[in-house]
């Protein structure tokens, strides 16, 4: 009995401090957290990528307005850019979400990976700064929603919330600092996540409970990521984001490779 109760504790406990892990990166990094969270439920609690992915979604949701208001206290959030990317990722995420169900599971991963290179590689394009605010023009309205849209698809596929492309996207395509930028990208992570996830819950994908289970710690987490980012220089967070994401391609690519000959058979 005692081995039982310990076996069904254990990958809540998991649960838990994947959360709390997701929850300081989003304040840290901006991002929804599902960079932690995907994968960790994989490996964790078994799931299969296309699950794991909605139930990340449902995650997003508290993870994000916390993390918004802990940058909207410090004035590092841009009401008016959130807007346009919001417009952009709606759609997105209704796009992300059909082929997130048309897609087949085994080349989930890998788009995964590539989503993970495109940001690293991106972290790499844009030199980031502390300071700059947005200049609203034609030109910028439209490429803020076209990196809202491109946030969106990839939170529909991928689970991600599209916090890790609006984060660089906005900063390379618009000139925003980085602390706006991050705090931005987590207002525009809440109709998108709200958006994905009903979706998924009309399908019967998403795992509600612990969803929402990594959700809570997750909050309870950011705001102390928040923190951390405004003492760190730009160009550090830059680096730790991408030495972050390297790891995260690592472990995915390693558990693909594992799971090859078993589906196989």
């Amino acid at each position: 009995m005692k081995r039982t109760r310990t076996a069904i504790r254990r990958p809540w406990v998991r649960i838990v401090l994947t959360g709390l892990g997701a929850g300081f990166l989003a304040g840290l990094f901006g991002v929804g957290g599902g960079l932690v969270i995907v994968p960790a439920l994989t490996a964790f609690v078994g799931m299969d990528q296309r699950r794991a992915a909605a139930t990340s979604l449902v995650a997003i949701v508290p993870t994000s307005i916390v993390g918004a208001v802990s940058y909207g206290v410090q004035g590092q959030v841009s009401l008016v850019a959130a807007v346009f990317l919001v417009l952009g990722s709606l759609i997105g995420a209704q796009i992300g979400v059909r082929l997130l169900r048309a897609l087949p599971a085994r080349i989930l991963p890998w788009i995964f990976v590539a989503f993970a290179l495109f940001v690293i590689v991106s972290q790499q394009i844009v030199v980031p700064v502390r300071d700059a605010g947005l200049t609203l023009t034609p030109g910028s309205g439209a490429a803020l929603v076209g990196v809202g849209l491109v946030a969106g698809v990839l939170s529909g596929l991928v689970g991600v919330g599209g916090g890790a492309v609006i984060v660089p996207g906005t900063q390379l395509a618009v000139g925003m600092g980085d602390l706006l930028a991050r705090g931005t990208s987590l207002v525009v992570m809440l109709p998108t996540a709200l958006s994905g996830t009903i979706t998924n819950l009309g399908h019967g994908v998403a795992d509600v409970r612990i969803g929402l289970v990594v959700g809570v710690a997750s909050a309870a987490a950011s705001p102390a990521g928040s923190v951390v980012a405004g003492l760190v220089s730009p160009r550090t967070g830059s680096v730790l984001f991408s030495l972050f994401l390297v790891y995260v391609i690592i472990s995915t690519l390693l558990r693909a490779r594992g799971s090859s000959p078993r589906s196989a058979a």
